[in-house]
């Protein structure tokens, strides 16, 4: 059976490449899945025209996060806690709370799950967060953890 893959498939073959696969192979898992179509005349020019549609998304949601990588590139946010004894905090600042300070401070919109912090902050001081938002593209953001003013 002649298939013309929609997605990559590991060890079989990549996306927009034509194939001869088992059978049962492509019509019980490839085509269910999405992950391939048969390969008709009509279907071929189809498929290329979606394959170019999605690298001209893909070109353009990269050329995207670079941007935002550089705009972000350096900057440094400060987030105010509450303080215990020894300028411990009580909590900590997780990811969610680096996403709401990027998001007052610079107007900037950075899922959580993109952010990586090398250990939990449990104290004041200053530290890096790298933001990774794509698969070649991170950036790293200081982030700067105040007391927060007694009322």
């Amino acid at each position: 059976m002649k298939v013309i893959f929609m997605e990559d498939v590991p060890n079989v073959g990549k996306a927009g490449q034509i194939k001869d696969v088992a059978d049962g192979y492509g019509s019980n898992y490839l085509i269910p899945h999405k992950l391939a179509v048969a390969a008709k005349p009509g279907d071929i020019k189809n498929v290329e025209a979606q394959i170019k549609a999605r690298a001209r998304v893909a070109a353009k949601t990269e050329s995207e996060m670079k941007a935002l990588a550089a705009e972000l590139e350096n900057k440094e946010i400060t987030i105010k806690a509450k303080v215990g004894q020894q300028d411990r905090l009580y909590g900590s600042i997780t990811s969610a709370d680096i996403s709401a300070g990027l998001a007052s401070a610079f107007k900037v919109n950075v899922d959580k799950k993109k952010i990586e912090l090398a250990e939990p902050i449990r104290s004041l001081g200053t530290y890096e967060a790298t933001i990774k938002l794509g698969k070649d593209i991170a950036t790293k953001i200081k982030v700067t953890v105040a007391p927060e003013e007694a009322a």
